[in-house]
């Protein structure tokens, strides 16, 4: 939209469009004003935005670190035991061409013993003589079945042995109505080099099989000339063959069978590799252990820093977000000074932040109830808090490295549990309750028999959720709301249902927009308004002029 030319001036010799802008900047002094506070607001929301996001990431950090959480292939993340750890306890093989071994926290310190008399295995098919594609000559359909699965090729081109393996690969079981049900585990393969056919069973173990029939497909069945266990396949019997178990003796338990080469006893996951006789020794990894606790520590040491410095940033009430004039009349650097200047201390004494530091550190040296461990206070274990100096961020832990591998070494399931221990629900464990989906659902007495019963990591991750829903409501979820979910999958449920995904700030932001929009609206008319009175002045200027030119015109005829 394009202002109509004005043309000021020309008969007063006034320079009326300074003294109009002059008005203007008079006026537009209400809309700096509100603009500067939609400003405030929004650096505001970035900043609280911002802190969410560390909260965020160091949650699922520290449980990566952990070993918490696993990752499935589609990007999800799995939750897992802290019995399941597996840097508690270190195992080695004396044989690792035998078996290879690890251990998770529930594996007993001690040495093991294991003889390997059988390896578990599946069914193999090969082809026993060379092959190629003509034992498919002029062929446009063909059927067979494997495991009682149908399989049927089709190509009116004519089949390839490359059409035969992707049709047994993508064959899928099917219940009596039809409806697949899962994938049929057999593989198959066919090599153009050496001119050989490859079938063989996903699974193992003495419940693993292959049976091969129907009488469409005999005659390329036998032209595949299959060898299972060095002798040949024959279709027309349908013959069946079975995989078979691991068996071994272990630490004086014999014929022990498993039907995978990959399994778990009291802790100990084991991956035999062939026969024989080797010894698992089980150990505390204190280095590791205290390893995973000092990175938690720091981290956590890293988040108090970075909020503590919202918290008691200094505030420069005199530096307000500049306007776009005052923009352009200075550089780049100067600008980022200035800003800087005026962010400064936005959070200062922020109530939201200090309640959220306030819970973690209140929760951080509490008793941990009903623990069955040695430890049920951190500062049992060498974690305190660090002793107060001018200049020193309040808050932070410090790790007697001495005391807190000593505990790890004489009781390393206490110092799990300290740490991990999740709360009982049940009538007299947790005040009633026994399930919830948020803990805005349970009452302040609940949250504290929760926390009560919580270990030390677990409480402070209930209390980094808590105040980070509470900063949502404020400031909302900023450009990335998955990360939120990730942290807990129903975390943003009460912030969509009940707030309509709208922040406190961000009602406030559009109610001050809208008032920019009127003040803009008023400015425009407010400017017209001027333009009209000095245009109304000149017109009538320019009439006494004309007059007194007449005057003088009158005068001097005579």
């Amino acid at each position: 939209m394009y202002n109509n030319l004005r043309i000021t001036g020309l008969a007063s010799g006034i320079d009326t469009e300074e003294m109009i802008k002059g008005l203007m900047e008079a006026e537009r002094v209400r809309l700096n004003k509100v603009e500067q506070d939609k400003q405030l607001l929004v650096w505001k929301r970035e900043m609280y935005n911002s802190l969410n996001k560390d909260y965020a990431n160091f949650i699922l950090n520290s449980r990566k670190n952990f070993g918490l959480t696993t990752t499935t292939s589609t990007g999800a993340f799995l939750s897992r035991s802290y019995e399941d750890l597996t840097w508690v306890k270190k195992a080695t093989s004396s044989d690792e061409t035998i078996a290879t071994v690890s251990s998770t926290s529930k594996a007993m310190n001690g040495n093991y013993e294991m003889e390997v008399k059988q390896l578990a295995e599946g069914v193999k098919a090969i082809s026993g003589e060379k092959i190629d594609s003509a034992i498919l000559k002029d062929k446009t359909n063909l059927e067979f079945t494997i495991n009682g699965t149908l399989i049927t090729v089709k190509n009116s081109d004519g089949i390839t042995m490359n059409d035969v393996v992707k049709a047994i690969n993508s064959a899928k079981v099917k219940d009596a109505e039809g409806k697949e049900i899962a994938s049929l585990r057999v593989r198959a393969s066919y090599d153009t080099n050496i001119g050989r056919f490859f079938l063989q069973t996903e699974d193992t173990g003495a419940k693993s099989k292959l049976v091969i029939s129907g009488t469409d497909g005999e005659a390329f069945i036998k032209a595949l000339k299959l060898k299972v266990d060095g002798a040949e396949y024959d279709i027309s019997k349908a013959e069946s063959y079975t995989g078979q178990n691991a068996k071994f003796n272990f630490d004086g338990a014999t014929d022990i069978e498993q039907s995978s080469n990959q399994f778990t006893i009291n802790g100990i996951d084991f991956n035999l590799k062939s026969t024989g006789v080797f010894t698992t020794t089980i150990g505390t990894d204190v280095d590791a252990f205290y390893d995973k606790i000092k990175q938690f520590v720091d981290d956590y040491n890293e988040l108090v820093e970075k909020t503590s410095k919202l918290l008691t940033d200094k505030r420069y009430g005199d530096y307000k977000p500049l306007t776009a004039d005052q923009k352009k009349t200075m550089e780049k650097e100067d600008i980022e000074l200035w800003e800087e200047k005026a962010k400064s201390g936005l959070l200062r004494s922020d109530d939201l932040l200090s309640r959220t530091m306030q819970n973690l550190r209140t929760w951080m040296y509490d008793e941990v109830k009903d623990v069955e461990g040695s430890f049920n206070r951190l500062f049992q274990i060498g974690i305190d808090t660090e002793k107060y100096s001018r200049g020193v961020t309040g808050g932070k832990l410090v790790i007697d490295e001495v005391k807190l591998k000593d505990a790890i070494r004489k009781d390393p399931n206490g110092v799990l549990e300290l740490f991990f221990k999740e709360p009982e629900y049940g009538k007299d464990k947790l005040k009633g309750v026994t399930s919830y989906t948020s803990e805005k659902d349970l009452s302040s007495e609940q949250i504290r028999a929760k926390r009560q019963q919580s270990g030390i990591v677990t409480r402070l991750y209930d209390n980094l959720i808590s105040g980070m829903q509470d900063i949502i409501e404020k400031s909302g979820t900023g450009e990335d709301s998955n990360i939120y979910r990730n942290v807990k999958s129903n975390m943003l449920i009460e912030f969509v249902t009940k707030h309509g995904s709208i922040s406190t700030i961000d009602k406030d932001v559009l109610q001050l927009e809208k008032r920019i929009d009127d003040l803009n609206d008023y400015l425009i008319r407010k400017e017209n308004s001027y333009y009209s009175q000095f245009a109304a002045m000149e017109k009538a200027i320019s009439r006494m002029n004309q007059q007194s030119m007449w005057l003088m015109q009158q005068f001097s005829s005579k």
